[in-house]
């Protein structure tokens, strides 16, 4: 485990890519976790920078460029200004928003590739790719499709098939097709630049084990099977006309492989961030000191290029020469993260994020609507920090109304109000004492002193009792006692990225509030016991500025609001220890009432799910454009053998995110078959199921592991990206083995 004390934290969210507009699914997985994680350190009065940017080289650039009839720097223009609008418009405070197309960026990338060539961590490789004769270029592998050879997907891709995720070279696609013109490709020679990785694999193994400790476990575990399969060489390198030049010589018409180059956009952004501050070599102290913790935050399907491939070159980079001086007497060694706490994927309303489907929400099109904070705080409450979430606008609806509106919102409210109506809108007195700011001072040491070594709070209520019953009740020592534990509680959670506990222990705080102030009774006691009412309104107040403070990290708009009705601005002294305190005076005027929360309706919801194209999970005949095959016999059809069977075991078949080996019984025969049904479904939720299989298919090898037959799955027409619905038997009749007509 990682002991070293740091003194300041370097913070980078994945550089989305250039090509369109960014959804809640990218929020949720590498920005709201970043900005919530900075904005706690600021807090605590750390030295910290978040950086980030636009991707804006690489083939799905070009591909939307040619979607939409323009060049790739017009694409990269438009969606670089707009995503960057709508992440700070939902409150993601980058320190720098940069972009890959800068010339810097190109001069970084190129100074990396150069010495990592020097170094001879790079090798040269003749491969055969396909290329298009109408359109005269190579065809990367998104620019190519065709028949998978492995499963028969008529709609594969040149590296990969979606349907039984598979991958391949791109030559052993069947019926090869050019996206570009339409026509067969051809096979033509082309050369390489391969990163050599393998000669990095014991110490990114060392690496990797010595965060065991600290790092989430699918990022362990997604990292450490690409090292227990061994790292090979990868190319560096593409045929493409838009990106950065390779800078060596017999490569003139190739760029660098997007994902060489845009981790380097970090370092890029680093610099220009530093040179707009007025020191051009500051970045050094963020990427060169070991002071420096470094924290990658990014989405599950990027996790090996920033705990590999990217410390990789950074580990090559700092055993070049350029590393160090002219007489070697020192280096600039890179750091590399101390932590990578990447999210799993979010879903939307129980299916993926799908562009082609209408299935999404952009950020940009939520925050010309509605408020930014509800959303933060309900992606906040239901991160998917280690397994995929869900996005609904019910549960929106039901945090916003149910615990942002009835208990934050109603707390501060009531408290606000009471004050205003009956104290003149000021401060009313702590206590009664001529010496109020002694027992202030004294009861702020006391429990600053027991929440610092955490002690039962039994305990500290027995300690405090004797010293200030005469001036405080049981439930007023219980809520002073709560805001003074509550920041060393939530900072253990934030320092462990566990962002779902800490909204849940900071949102607990206003449900302590708000039973405070029922069980105290301020209506009652300002007729019977004015001094008694007094302190109960005090320390009501006091909580709004520790709940300003406590708060801001998650939703951060409300938290303005908060100071605003206490009427005052946050300040040098207002850290997030200091939530612990109690810093209102008596006397000090209060903001008029406000409504932090307005609460979101039925009709909302409704409308909001009718516009993610289909609202329901099966469309109507009418909603699905259908394309039959070529007519079979009823001699075909017979030749399929088509069982019942019951699924024993499942588990996740290793380098695959879609594939599952499941071990079936099909009357007196055990039979496994590899299926890619791991995007929709867990493998322990389909244990028992009763399925329908193709018994007598050609066994066949995908991913290395054997499979014995093909279950029957419903797929969306055209190539969807949305996972195949296992058709299970909901007839309770019949057996395993049984056939099916």
């Amino acid at each position: 485990m990682n002991d070293q004390i740091f003194k300041r934290t370097l913070i980078t969210s994945a550089l989305p890519y250039a090509n369109g507009y960014s959804h809640l699914g990218h929020l949720a997985g590498a920005y709201l976790p970043a900005d919530i994680y900075t904005r706690f350190l600021r807090a605590c009065g750390e030295e910290v920078i978040h950086i980030s940017g636009s991707d804006e080289n690489g083939v799905p650039i070009t591909i939307s460029a040619d979607q939409e009839g323009v060049t790739p720097q017009e694409i990269a223009d438009k969606y670089h200004f707009e995503n960057e609008r709508a992440f700070r418009a939902v409150g993601i405070d980058f320190d720098i928003f940069g972009r890959t197309s800068w010339e810097k960026h190109h001069e970084t990338a190129r100074e990396f590739f150069l010495a990592l060539w020097e170094a001879g961590y790079f090798t040269e490789k003749e491969e055969q790719q396909f290329y298009d004769p109408v359109a005269k270029q190579f065809l990367p592998d998104r620019y190519v499709e065709g028949i998978c050879p492995n499963c028969g997907n008529d709609k594969a891709r040149g590296d990969q098939c979606d349907n039984c995720s598979a991958t391949y070279n791109q030559i052993e696609l069947k019926n090869p097709v050019s996206k570009i013109s339409g026509t067969t490709p051809e096979l033509r020679t082309t050369k390489h630049a391969y990163l050599k990785l393998g000669e990095f694999q014991k110490r990114l193994e060392a690496y990797i084990e010595s965060h065991r400790d600290e790092w989430r476990d699918h990022v362990l575990q997604q990292s450490r099977s690409w090292l227990k399969s061994g790292l090979g060489d990868r190319a560096m390198t593409r045929d493409l006309d838009w990106g950065i030049d390779v800078p060596v010589e017999g490569y003139e018409n190739k760029k660098l492989y997007v994902w060489f180059d845009a981790p380097f956009g970090y370092i890029t952004n680093t610099k220009v961030l530093c040179e707009e501050r007025g020191e051009p070599e500051g970045w050094r102290r963020w990427w060169q000191d070991s002071d420096t913790r470094y924290v990658a935050f990014i989405g599950k399907d990027n996790i090996v290029f920033h705990t590999l491939i990217f410390p990789a070159t950074l580990m090559g980079y700092n055993d070049s020469a350029a590393a160090r001086t002219a007489d070697g007497s020192s280096a600039s060694h890179y750091i590399l993260p101390d932590n990578v706490p990447a999210c799993e994927f979010l879903n939307l309303e129980g299916r993926k994020f799908s562009k082609s489907n209408n299935w999404g929400i952009d950020i940009r099109d939520y925050v010309a609507e509605y408020e930014p904070d509800p959303l933060r705080y309900t992606l906040a409450a239901n991160l998917p920090e280690n397994k995929d979430a869900d996005f609904t606008w019910k549960e929106y609806q039901a945090r916003l109304n149910n615990e942002l509106a009835d208990i934050l919102g109603n707390f501060v409210n009531r408290t606000t109000t009471f004050v205003t109506r009956y104290y003149g809108g000021e401060v009313p007195p702590l206590t009664t004492s001529e010496k109020e700011e002694l027992v202030r001072q004294l009861l702020s040491q006391d429990l600053e002193h027991f929440a610092e070594n955490n002690a039962p709070r039994e305990i500290i209520l027995n300690d405090l009792r004797p010293k200030f019953m005469k001036y405080f009740t049981e439930s007023d020592l219980t809520m002073l006692l709560e805001i003074a534990q509550a920041p060393s509680r939530i900072a253990a959670c934030y320092r462990s990225f566990r962002y779902r506990d800490a909204l849940l222990e900071t949102m607990n705080v206003a449900r302590a509030a708000n039973k405070y102030f029922n069980d105290s009774e301020p209506w009652r006691t300002r007729k019977d016991d004015p001094e008694r009412c007094g302190t109960t309104l005090n320390i009501c107040l006091q909580v709004v500025r520790s709940l300003a403070i406590l708060f801001e990290p998650l939703i951060p708009f409300t938290a303005s609001k908060l100071w605003s009705a206490l009427n005052l601005e946050k300040g040098e002294g207002d850290s997030w220890w200091s939530a612990a305190e109690l810093h209102l005076k008596a006397k000090h005027p209060i903001s008029e009432p406000t409504i932090l929360f307005e609460k979101f309706t039925d009709e909302q919801v409704e409308r909001e799910v009718a516009k993610l194209g289909t609202s329901s999970e099966v469309a109507t005949e009418e909603e699905v454009e259908v394309e039959l095959k070529p007519e079979v016999s009823i001699e075909d059809v017979m030749k399929l053998d088509l069982r019942v069977a019951t699924i024993l075991e499942a588990e996740k078949v290793k380098k695959s995110n879609k594939l599952l080996k499941l071990q079936l019984q099909i009357g007196n025969l055990r039979r496994q078959i590899v299926a890619g049904v791991a995007k929709g479904y867990k493998p322990e939720e389909l244990i028992g199921k009763r399925i329908v299989v193709v018994a007598n298919l050609k066994p066949a090898t995908l991913m290395g592991v054997e499979s014995q037959g093909m279950l029957l799955a419903a797929n969306a027409p055209g190539g969807s990206d949305e996972p195949p619905i296992l058709l299970t038997l909901m007839e309770e009749r019949g057996q395993d083995g049984f056939e099916v007509r």
